[in-house]
């Protein structure tokens, strides 16, 4: 089975309308991909911190995809990780198990209530 990994902003996108398992270090994202394989991107804000956290977080999030994707990973799927706070010190063997839970809950269609819809900045005048 090849992985591949997303590069399209378009398919980031794409993939914040699907599925949403949310844990302590990362948000997981699913989503078809109308039959292109098994896909992954990785989306770390500079919320996070510096250039030199965001990397770390990114290669983290890349091995804990390898090792998990093959077993767990949703055939004909875009799986992306987004990093948050406290991601970088958080347990890498927990983290891998927080993984491997949140892809088992999206196959089984299980996901995060929607979010609420963000406020726009400009004010209504009333």
């Amino acid at each position: 089975m090849t992985i591949s990994v997303l590069t399209r902003r378009a398919d980031f996108l794409a993939a914040n309308r699907g599925l949403r398992n949310a844990r302590p270090g990362f948000v997981l994202l699913t989503r078809p991909n109308d039959g292109q394989g098994l896909r992954y991107g990785i989306t770390v804000t500079k919320k996070i911190g510096n250039a030199v956290v965001r990397n770390r977080m990114k290669r983290r999030f890349r091995e804990l995809l390898r090792a998990a994707l093959p077993d767990h990973g949703l055939a004909d799927h875009d799986h992306v990780l987004i990093g948050r706070e406290g991601g970088i010190e958080r347990d890498f063997e927990k983290m891998g198990k927080e993984l491997a839970y949140a892809l088992d809950a999206a196959r089984e269609g299980k996901g995060d209530p929607a979010r609420r819809p963000r406020r726009s900045s400009k004010r209504n005048p009333r």
